[in-house]
């Protein structure tokens, strides 16, 4: 017993410190980005290239036309089209999108088709994208998920990171945001998309430079998709953005993360169905950054303080243990109110409160991605191999 409580203690005191030295990293790399996020702001907005804005959907969700109508109502000075696909004319997304650009006829919208992905495109997106990418007017391209909901100057702020003609992609975090009503699993997968990713981007970003993008919202060039070996080949990965942006930092062109913010609107999902949604992205990060996605597991702090806790209970020292876990508590308030703050959240006082909370569940995901290679999307079991390719289907049929 003596000999198991050591091992306790010091499994503990060793995530107590790594995590206690990450959360010193974060505030350090949340800092620097709200920096530049300032500066970034005060520069007048001058650059307005053309532009294309390629926005795959498929099917709709909760809030989906408020994220649609974002986009209809940018402000942009230069020429601009905002471009919709999906694989068949009757997609709700595809008509959803129709009845909306009526409202806004002063905007350049058009709507296409792809039809269903070709066998070789295990991601749906990428080739919708390809499709997008061949009716595209303009070089400048703004890709945006269905999910993301954005200010009015998104357009503007965003393309200003053309102006360097060295950088070949910029993308953005974003503030995971649940719906209004939206129940406790939800509100700890839109925590955790805003204060755990974005810390290790923060961090990632200081320590390194750039070596990836983020796919919810990028900014690039036409050419960029085919320095990295073109749609084909990134159809074959689930993370593509990782990819894409990994690969053109590798070729030695700029790639960036914005300062600008964006919303990424989290829909309301029992807990079974949000926990497996979430497995699979880090399953997805365990594929592509393999050695980052190990280390990742001492940066958890909760884990950590629940067995000092524990240690505490069993050996007497009960008192120890609850400071202990407490003290755990503090450190997730500290990176969870500096990042939530220097991302302008509305919320961040209750966001920062939950966080422990999402820390907790956050380490349990990321055991439950070491638990093997298949993931559950859109109704069907896909494999995830080596650096993040996605193997067909098993099952063709949906579950």
């Amino acid at each position: 017993m003596h000999i198991l409580l050591r091992i306790l203690f010091w499994v503990a005191m060793l995530g107590t410190v790594t995590s206690s030295i990450y959360c010193v990293m974060v505030l350090i790399a949340a800092g620097l980005f709200g920096a530049r996020r300032r500066k970034d702001s005060a520069e007048p907005p001058t650059f307005t290239p053309p532009v294309s804005v390629l926005k795959p959907l498929h099917g709709t969700e909760e809030g989906m036309e408020r994220n649609l109508e974002t986009f209809f109502e940018q402000e942009y000075p230069g020429e601009w089209e905002l471009l919709f696909c999906a694989r068949q004319e009757t997609d709700e997304g595809l008509m959803l999108a129709r009845e909306v650009g009526k409202r806004y006829p002063q905007v350049n919208a058009r709507f296409v088709t792809c039809g269903e992905p070709q066998p070789k495109f295990h991601n749906a997106k990428v080739y919708s994208l390809a499709k997008l990418d061949s009716v595209a007017r303009y070089d400048n391209y703004i890709t945006a998920d269905a999910d993301v909901r954005v200010k009015k100057d998104y357009l503007l702020r965003l393309v200003q990171n053309l102006k360097d003609p060295k950088l070949a992609l910029a993308s953005c975090v974003y503030l995971g945001t649940p719906h209004e009503d939206a129940g406790l699993s939800s509100r700890l997968d839109a925590v955790g998309k805003s204060v755990e990713m974005t810390s290790g981007v923060m961090v990632a970003i200081m320590l390194e430079g750039t070596k990836f993008a983020l796919g919810a919202t990028m900014v690039t060039r036409r050419q960029s998709f085919q320095d990295v070996g073109g749609f084909d080949e990134l159809g074959q990965f689930y993370a593509d953005d990782f990819v894409i942006g990994n690969r053109l930092a590798e070729q030695g062109k700029g790639v960036k993360m914005a300062t600008h913010v964006i919303r990424l609107m989290v829909q309301d999902s029992p807990f079974w169905l949000s926990f497996r949604n979430q497995l699979r992205w880090m399953q997805s990060t365990r594929r592509s950054r393999p050695w980052g996605h190990l280390g990742t597991g001492l940066t958890f702090a909760m884990p950590f303080g629940v067995l000092g806790l524990l240690w505490g209970l069993c050996s007497g020292h009960a008192a120890v243990g609850l400071l202990w876990l407490l003290g755990m508590v503090l450190n997730r308030w500290l990176q969870a109110g500096m990042v939530l703050g220097v991302m302008g959240d509305e919320d961040w006082l209750p966001n920062t409160l939950m966080y422990p909370l999402r820390d907790l569940l956050g380490s349990i995901l990321w055991l439950g991605s070491y638990g093997g290679e298949n993931f559950y999307y859109r109704g069907k079991i896909y494999k995830l191999k080596d650096g993040g390719k996605v193997e067909a289907p098993e099952d063709e049929g949906s579950l």
